[in-house]
């Protein structure tokens, strides 16, 4: 009787501290951070066909084929999992791993430009879209991941629910800083209505 007397004290004082708004919230992100992963896991699919689309117009842009490629290669390596949230260093180097994959495609699509041949091409043009659908996902996907974990974060470092987040080993889980922020916020650009313009650089 005295046991369950207790449990019940527990469960109140645990509710009161803010130990299910922690559980919720790190279930929260989980299923944030796993709809990020899936929609940069659908654009790393784009990318070969992408590629391979570019190379049948445009095989001496190796340099430019060569960087998507190694890009996509780089991201395939690295362990994308949901525990990557729980690894500041880990995530880090995932984002900065997915901006590069941005810039390289943004640079593949440039290249694009010159080649009035594959802009016309239906397969280019449906990847196109496919990617541009995706790059608006992706978008969606991170800014829900990163409400999450500013609600969460701010349960974590809040008295009192902190001193229960200490006791359970509950921490606050990163996000996309400034600088990766703007590295990946802006989605390679795949209207191909405007002319392209040659950087003099």
């Amino acid at each position: 009787m005295i046991k369950h007397l207790i449990v019940l004290l527990m469960m109140m004082v645990l509710s009161g501290c803010g130990y299910n708004t922690l559980q919720s919230g790190d279930e929260g992100i989980k299923a944030a951070w796993a709809e990020v992963l899936n929609q940069y896991q659908r654009r790393a699919d784009l990318v070969p066909n992408l590629v391979n689309v570019v190379k049948g117009y445009a095989a001496h842009e190796k340099d430019v084929l060569v960087e998507v490629t190694e890009a996509r290669a780089k991201v395939g390596a690295l362990q994308a999992t949901p525990e990557l949230v729980n690894d500041e260093q880990a995530f880090q180097k995932f984002i900065a791993a997915q901006g590069q994959m941005t810039s390289a495609i943004s640079r593949l699509l440039a290249v694009a430009e010159s080649y009035p041949q594959l802009k016309a091409d239906g397969l280019f043009r449906d990847l196109q879209a496919q990617l541009e659908g995706t790059e608006n996902r992706i978008t969606v996907a991170r800014n829900r991941y990163i409400a999450a974990v500013k609600e969460y974060n701010i349960t974590v470092r809040s008295f009192p629910s902190n001193l229960t987040a200490m006791m359970f080993g509950y921490r606050t889980k990163p996000s996309f800083t400034v600088e990766n922020e703007q590295a990946i916020a802006v989605p390679p650009k795949v209207d191909f209505g405007a002319p392209a313009t040659v950087n003099s650089h």
